[in-house]
């Protein structure tokens, strides 16, 4: 009988502790479960990352929906960006791919989507999955559900889908504006360095490449494969300017999260390369909507709407961006956490597309990134993001909403507090000229934190307001 640990459950995927909490066993039943409760018509794409416990829970997954009769086409190693787009290009039912992104060695997990690569998480059928691999009433330590089997088993259809991947994603931008440039890449020992000179070849992109742990490898022999990880940053930072590089791209270990570092050195936020983006993007596609969160703000609303688009405000978190994006219509979003959306590959996030635009925006401006950064970094400052374990989150919550009740509250997703400057008035028409500072405090999905967010008018101020919020938070 099987038993595992329902936590593994998360709300945006799957990941656990391999053999020991995510093993074939249970791969398999949740391939079952994915039948039961998606329902998919037609076939569905599976995928793996390159750890090396990938390839024996793929063969699992891929066991577990043929034998429930569905056809699988097995796109094999792959960056979490490619199994978006071999369920929206190919008009899959669906997708399934053996990841943990980022965590260490020792983990594994999945990531799941329907058809037109919608996400799946807890509150469109993860938890639903997981119910279906207990049988109820729960036990204490989780056993095996049902299983589903088909007169017909399923068909495998094994298929290489990176020329096709490379000439969709080289259609984003206009490759005759990319210059000659000298590229630092950081891919964490994940499969994004091939893929990026998959790219390459098929543009014949005008890039010298400097590898860091650019070739796979499972073992990830230096560590959890995070580069915002601030322990993870110098080595790649030091080969950006040691080469002399215009400019770096780092990836986690799935490359659904990127960063960059300018030519100078400066590993960039991406709040920061998101404004900027947002401000080129829009000048291809003017009236445009873009969805932010409230962690950083200003930067982003300004973008939008000095470029002539507009900005509408959602919750962290990737199923709810996608969901508001696919409402609006919106054709782009960015997550300080790195994760970058676009509407035109399928709402879904990507590592590769925010380099491409990068570079033809430095190719089209004439303007190194570290200049076109520099305005950002002048007028908005930003204090990173603190994490604080709590013993009660609310009442923390509680006592900041009243210390702060003369500002301009938000209770959409946690608490945000904003002040404009009473000194300012009268000084025009400029929305920023007003602000003072703002914050955002919210609490983790998955574990006792409060996480803190501050920006202000000023480097002090910032300074100031963050570590007084963060005296109330850790009293």
């Amino acid at each position: 009988m099987l038993n595992f640990d329902p936590s593994v459950f998360k709300a945006y995927d799957i990941r656990g502790i391999y053999p020991a909490s995510i093993n074939e066993d249970l791969v398999y039943k949740i391939a079952q479960g994915y039948v039961e409760i998606v329902k998919p018509e037609g076939k569905v794409a599976v995928g793996m990352d390159v750890r090396i416990s990938s390839p024996a829970l793929k063969a699992q997954v891929i066991k577990g929906l043929t034998d429930a009769g569905i056809d699988v086409v097995d796109i094999g190693l792959i960056s979490t960006e490619m199994l978006y787009f071999a369920v929206g290009n190919y008009k899959l039912a669906g997708g399934m791919m053996v990841t943990a992104s980022h965590n260490p060695k020792e983990y594994n997990g999945m990531k799941l989507v329907k058809a037109k690569a919608e996400p799946i998480s807890g509150d469109n059928g993860i938890y639903d999955i997981r119910d279906f691999c207990l049988t109820p009433p729960v036990p204490k330590a989780g056993q095996a559900g049902k299983s589903i089997k088909s007169d017909k088993k399923g068909t495998v259809e094994i298929k290489d889908i990176m020329a096709d991947f490379a000439k969709f994603m080289l259609a984003f931008v206009d490759t005759s504006k990319i210059k000659p440039t000298k590229l630092t890449i950081n891919a964490n020992f994940g499969y994004e360095g091939e893929v990026l000179k998959a790219v390459i070849e098929a543009g014949n992109l005008p890039l010298t490449i400097v590898g860091l742990n650019d070739k796979p490898d499972g073992t990830f022999p230096k560590g959890r494969p995070d580069p915002f990880l601030p322990e993870n940053r110098p080595e790649f930072v030091e080969l950006v300017k040691s080469s002399k590089s215009d400019l770096g791209v780092a990836w986690d270990a799935d490359a659904d999260r990127v960063f960059f570092c300018t030519g100078s050195g400066v590993f960039v936020e991406p709040y920061y390369t998101n404004a900027a983006m947002i401000a080129y993007m829009l000048g291809k596609m003017p009236g445009s909507t873009i969805i932010y969160d409230p962690r950083y703000t200003w930067a982003l609303i300004d973008s939008a709407t000095e470029n002539g688009g507009k900005a509408v405000i959602e919750r962290v978190g990737h199923s709810f961006i996608k969901l508001a994006m696919r409402k609006t219509n919106a054709f782009f979003s960015g997550e300080s956490s790195g994760h970058t959306y676009f509407r035109d590959f399928w709402f879904a996030d990507s590592g590769i597309i925010p380099l491409l635009e990068v570079l033809e925006m430095t190719g089209a401006t004439g303007k190194s990134l570290d200049e076109i950064l520099a305005p950002y970094f002048a007028k908005y400052f930003i204090s990173g993001e603190f994490n604080s374990t709590v013993a009660d989150a609310k009442a923390i919550l509680n006592k900041i909403e009243a210390k702060y009740s003369d500002a301009e509250i938000s209770k959409l997703d946690g608490l945000s507090i904003e002040y404009s400057d009473p000194d300012a008035s009268g000084r025009g028409s400029d929305t920023h000229s007003r602000r003072s500072w703002r914050a955002s405090i919210r609490t983790s999905n998955t574990e006792p934190l409060l996480r803190l967010n501050v920006e202000a008018k000023s480097k002090e101020k910032m300074e100031e307001k963050r570590d007084e919020l963060l005296e109330l938070i850790r009293a």
